[in-house]
């Protein structure tokens, strides 16, 4: 299972939510896991909810994902940053040749796009 965390998901990991903390949870402890931290989305994150960025990069079970040239290509080309390398790290890679969730707690940000949602929402 290959999951993204969307700055919303990250912010609401810090504020208690328990499905987001499920899912860190079962990242640590299942093989076969994976949840990933855009850093763009990490950033954004941070912004809205201070220390969220310095607490997940603390986690054993996060990826955090750099932003590297194909990224930042790719971000180059969207109006937020955030939304832009999340979608992009969910994308099918080698590594994850089904692509990523991406997992949120503003599902309807994401309508229209080309991803998979999980809404973290109760």
């Amino acid at each position: 299972m290959h999951i993204v965390l969307d700055d919303t998901a990250m912010a609401a990991a810090g504020r208690g939510n328990a499905l987001a903390s499920r899912l860190i949870h079962r990242a640590h402890v299942e093989v076969g896991w994976y949840l990933y931290a855009p850093a763009c989305a990490l950033v954004e994150a941070d912004r809205a909810r201070p220390g969220t960025a310095e607490h997940l990069a603390a986690l054993p079970g996060i990826v955090l994902l750099d932003l590297d040239l194909p990224a930042a290509l790719a971000v180059a080309q969207r109006n937020t940053w955030a939304s832009a390398h999340c979608q992009y790290a969910a994308q099918p890679s080698p590594d994850r040749p089904d692509g990523a969730l991406i997992a949120t707690v503003t599902p309807d940000r994401w309508i229209g796009e080309p991803v998979r949602v999980l809404d973290l929402n109760p």
